[in-house]
């Protein structure tokens, strides 16, 4: 909520205040001045922005943090170096067991395309300690022989990346690595949906199922198994079908008790929604449905209610998905 970033926001300017005195934080209610908002173009509250150098053109804009510690991070990674410089393998070891996650980019040298797209992402993913070497011994303790991106969680590597010059470009690093923040499949709940959100993939793929249900472990072991395949690109999200807080997803997506287990591919951006072809939550009928989506090939999936009993009664007839082509045409 607004409330609550106001909060965070406020913690962070206290911090900084002895840390960065040169970093000066406000906040405004535009609704008094819509001359601002309309110059910032302010669409959504609470919006965040970090204007450099005393310029009012281009302001950066800050975007899915929440908390004082990530706002001080980003700030940070805005005014100075974005990661830390590793010259030996205690220094990685003491980045990567620090926190639950961290991101460590090994290159051969520190000067080319890979390392800048390698730094911006760090500057806008400040929730992950980020550090970078060309450090041979560094490099030969991990295994590594090319320019590599690593992600550690709990201190064991989970993906690794290879970072080839002008191949990857920072917004695809960073939908990557934010996935991380997440685990593979995320179960829908009121907290985990505002993480589900920050995550900027607006590719949403929902298995719909009962949790209770007999064949629960095995459909979740294919769902997973499918998702690792997909991080980055595609979110996987469980919803619960016997959870009444969930009611809301239901509704949105028109899933009536008789059609669970269920899986439905949402697109945030168009609000388009696809259903799975096949009846069977099967590892390849997943893959298969996630990969045809991305090729663009994937068949709409437009929802209809049921047909109400008394749609004939009166001379207005009602008509529905279901019964409009059969009635009108």
């Amino acid at each position: 909520s607004s409330q609550n970033l106001s909060e965070e926001f406020a913690e962070a300017a206290r911090q900084l205040k002895k840390e960065a005195p040169r970093i000066q934080f406000g906040k405004m209610d535009v609704t008094h001045h819509h001359d601002l908002r309309k110059e910032f173009n302010i669409q959504e509250f609470p919006t965040v922005k970090f204007f450099v150098d005393g310029s009012r053109e281009d302001p950066i804009d800050c975007k899915g943090v929440r908390q004082a510690s990530a706002f001080i991070t980003w700030v940070k990674r805005r005014t100075g170096p974005s990661t830390v410089l590793i010259n030996s393998t205690d220094q990685a070891e003491a980045i990567i067991h620090a926190d639950d996650l961290a991101v460590i980019g090994f290159f051969k040298e520190l000067h080319n395309d890979s390392v800048e797209v390698f730094c911006e992402t760090a500057r806008d993913v400040p929730e992950m300690p980020f550090g970078m070497t060309a450090s041979e011994d560094v490099c030969a303790n991990y295994g590594i022989q090319k320019n590599t991106l690593l992600v550690f969680k709990k201190g064991k590597p989970v993906h690794n990346e290879v970072l080839e010059d002008g191949r990857q470009n920072k917004l695809d690093l960073m939908r990557l690595i934010k996935t991380f923040t997440l685990d593979l499949v995320t179960e829908y709940n009121l907290e985990t949906s505002v993480k589900i959100f920050d995550v900027p993939v607006e590719n949403h793929i929902l298995l719909f199922t009962p949790t209770n249900l007999e064949t629960f472990n095995a459909i979740y072991e294919n769902y997973k198994s499918a998702a690792g395949e997909f991080r980055g690109k595609i979110i996987f999200v469980l919803v619960d079908t016997n959870e009444a807080r969930n009611g809301r997803v239901f509704e949105y997506f028109h899933i009536r008790e008789v059609d669970v287990p269920a899986v439905r591919i949402l697109n945030l951006t168009s609000d388009a929604k696809y259903k799975m072809p096949a009846d069977e939550v099967t590892v390849e009928n997943l893959k298969e449905f996630c990969q045809s989506y991305l090729n663009g090939k994937a068949k709409l999936h437009l929802s209809s209610e049921e047909i109400p009993e008394d749609w004939d009664k009166m001379p207005v007839k009602v008509l529905v998905g279901k019964n409009f082509n059969r009635i009108v045409f």
